[in-house]
């Protein structure tokens, strides 16, 4: 199965998320720069960063890299930790908006609906499994959400063609129990960041960001975006 690609804007993502059982206060909002002044500007709290980033061979050495140390050395994974492999293509979207909503839904308060439904029926399942639900849509809860990926995936800017190839890539960066964790399906698993606290996880998580930018520094196709309340 593909999909049309998700394009890296607030004003579709956040009618996706609404459209979804979220309620209206939380919304993605750009970053505009990732050091301190930049970040002062961004409403509290921040539930979630969301990266875009180009799939160079830099991106690709790195994180092979890093699944081997990984590997070697382990790594602390909540247990509490909502992640799900991606099996569909050009679904990194939505799967990076489903990371930061499914680990925030006591502080979001999502509403009964199709949304809710599959993050309360995926809890009990592993990360594959969990891919494997949307590449079936085995249930009208999956199928709606496909469909809302689709209808607003035409609703951008950008004009979209389903045979063109995506060089780019989205990530959700949480908090969970005192770590900041890296979501991205395609890995073979989480990446923890280390730790961090409500309070200082839009930093931390910049940090991350910045590395991934340093990594190439040419490429200027790199866009943040995060999950934050529009009133306090």
């Amino acid at each position: 199965m593909s999909l049309l690609p998700l394009e890296s804007n607030p004003d579709v993502m956040n009618k996706f998320l609404h459209l979804l059982g979220v309620p209206s206060k939380w919304n993605i909002v750009d970053v505009y720069g990732l050091d301190g002044d930049a970040l002062a500007w961004v409403p509290r709290p921040v539930l979630a960063l969301i990266l875009l980033f180009p799939c160079s061979e830099q991106f690709y050495k790195h994180a092979e890299e890093e699944c081997a140390k990984l590997k070697t050395e382990g790594q602390t994974l909540s247990p509490e930790l909502f992640y799900m492999k991606q099996y569909v293509s050009n679904a990194c979207g939505t799967i990076a908006l489903i990371h930061c909503v499914a680990n925030n839904v006591e502080r979001v308060g999502l509403q009964d609906g199709p949304f809710k439904k599959i993050i309360e029926d995926a809890k009990k399942l592993t990360p594959e499994e969990r891919g494997e639900m949307l590449l079936k849509s085995k249930n009208n809860e999956a199928l709606n959400l496909i469909t809302a990926h689709q209808e607003l995936a035409m609703e951008g800017q950008t004009e979209v063609n389903p045979n063109e190839q995506v060089n780019h890539h989205f990530v959700a960066l949480v908090e969970k129990d005192g770590h900041l964790y890296e979501l991205d399906g395609r890995k073979e698993f989480p990446v923890n960041h280390g730790p961090t606290t409500e309070t200082t996880f839009l930093e931390d998580a910049a940090k991350v960001c910045r590395e991934f930018i340093a990594r190439d520094a040419e490429d200027v196709n790199f866009t943040v975006m995060a999950l934050t309340a529009s009133d306090n």
